[in-house]
């Protein structure tokens, strides 16, 4: 693994902060012609069906079932296509049908900050020190300050505040999702990810099935945002951020979180023309001010 990320690296992470920036933009079009569970479905079969092609093509082998180490990584991909795809997926797109996309852009920002003391209590050697500690009250504080103190009190009739905590939901989702991958045992990660997307998509197209019906065929433009969220933030993504971990490591790859917020802002007011709510940017400022402190470290060898 090379310690400098060097140009096409820098230029691919670039190129992730954008496409998952975008998606949430995404969502909203797709919204105006498809309910939130079959976007969310469509959005993994489509990503799972090019990455069994990707695979096919480059000769990798599916996890096999035959033996112990195999039948725990199926059930990891098990556990990544339901926290990493399925149960997110869900909760952004029925979230976004009450919030606007910039703001569960920013919601995912807190992904890193969940992942410390998830890390901390199932990961050997991830301790909560001191400094990850205060970084993640200072990023709790920005989520408090994101979702405002009225979720917390909502009676379940405000489905603004419901939806700000099915956006937060979302990215406690990502965070055990990340935990499953780390706790994986060694194997092929297009492999990984193929055997993930194959269990979602296996998990959410009869649950969109039963509770939503086949949806009609709607406009171009919601049909187009489907087929770019299964594409490129779904499909491509992965290939990519496969790749940058692997000549750059886990730690660059992270980085990611700090662009993902700015580009939803941006492409959700520009594009959308979203109102966004008032206090966004003191809680993005508190939110990416704790995972800079949590990234923060002292030279060394590992990756957190």
């Amino acid at each position: 693994m090379s310690d400098s990320p060097g140009g096409a690296n820098w230029a691919k992470l670039l190129f992730l902060g954008v496409i998952w920036g975008a998606s949430f933009m995404a969502v909203s079009l797709a919204l105006r012609g498809f309910p939130p569970m079959t976007i969310a479905a469509l959005r993994i079969l489509i990503g799972a069906l090019c990455l069994l092609a990707v695979v096919r093509v480059m000769g990798i082998q599916l996890p096999t079932l035959r033996t112990h180490d195999g039948r725990i990584i199926w059930a990891c991909a098990f556990g990544m296509g339901f926290f990493s795809n399925a149960l997110p997926f869900t909760l952004l797109s029925w979230g976004q049908t009450y919030v606007a996309s910039g703001f569960a852009g920013v919601c995912m920002a807190v992904v890193p900050l969940f992942v410390l003391p998830l890390a901390h209590l199932l990961v050997p050697g991830e301790h909560m020190t001191l400094r990850r500690t205060i970084s993640f009250l200072i990023g709790f504080a920005g989520v408090v300050v994101l979702i405002g103190l009225d979720a917390f009190r909502s009676a379940g009739t405000d489905f603004e505040s419901l939806a700000r905590l099915a956006c937060l939901g979302a990215a406690l989702c990502y965070a055990i999702g990340s935990i499953i991958t780390r706790l994986c045992p060694k194997v092929n990660m297009l492999s990984l990810s193929a055997a993930a997307l194959l269990c979602g998509a296996a998990m959410m197209t009869p649950a969109a099935l039963w509770a939503e019906g086949v949806p009609d065929l709607p406009a171009i433009q919601p049909l187009a945002a489907v087929i770019y969220l299964g594409l490129l933030p779904t499909a491509l993504a992965q290939v990519l951020l496969v790749q940058v971990a692997r000549s750059a490591g886990p730690a660059f790859l992270s980085t990611v979180n700090y662009q993902v917020p700015v580009w939803s802002v941006i492409f959700g007011a520009a594009l959308l023309g979203e109102t966004l709510p008032p206090q966004l940017f003191a809680a993005l400022a508190l939110i990416l001010g704790g995972l800079l402190l949590s990234r923060r470290r002292r030279p060394r060898a590992a990756c957190p």
